[in-house]
């Protein structure tokens, strides 16, 4: 993946991120077992999961899992649908205007390839969703890609390489299928 890093497993480093994967879990969770209706302590709950705070204008809907938190920076009038997956140890940047369709997974983060790395350290490297994307139902973007602004990510696409800006895509191999004009 591009801009990959590791974090070796079984130091300190490593424990205290296990330690941080715990707490945004358990706060996802009490995200998820709010009422849908209480917007003041889904927005408190969110600033605890992100480590604080998120602008005015982001809705996110729950369920909502976060494994991290720490990593996720949102732009303005951000919405994120119901079901959404991020793994965001490696950075999640997305910028104004972005939707995401419910059952997202952005996912930043994995292990080596090589049989006898994977135990040994945790791979990552950031996603970026530039402005004004619209990311479709249960697509996974996987750790280094940036999506261009004004692009469309069709439902159940697999993203693994950058998607230019301006563009639609579809499809598990990522299929751009025509490029937009400019507004």
């Amino acid at each position: 993946m591009r801009n990959e890093q590791r974090l070796r497993t079984r130091t300190p480093e490593s424990r205290a991120f296990a330690q941080r994967v715990n707490l945004a879990m358990s706060l996802s969770a009490r995200l998820n077992a709010l009422p849908f209706d209480d917007l003041d302590a889904r927005k408190a709950v969110l600033t605890e999961i992100f480590g604080g705070p998120v602008p005015e204008s982001l809705s996110i809907l729950p369920p909502f899992h976060c494994d991290y938190g720490l990593g996720a920076t949102f732009g303005e009038r951000v919405f994120i649908n119901q079901g959404c997956f991020f793994l965001d140890y490696g950075g999640i940047t997305i910028g104004d205007r972005v939707m995401i369709g419910p059952r997202v997974t952005l996912s930043t983060a994995g292990h080596p390839v090589e049989v006898g790395e994977r135990y040994d350290f945790i791979t990552h490297a950031p996603i970026v969703i530039e402005d004004d994307v619209w990311i479709g139902a249960a697509v996974t973007v996987t750790p280094g890609v940036t999506i261009g602004h004004g692009s469309v990510v069709g439902a159940g696409a697999v993203v693994a390489k950058d998607v230019p800006p301006l563009s639609v895509v579809t499809a598990t191999s990522i299929v751009e299928r025509k490029r937009l004009k400019p507004s």
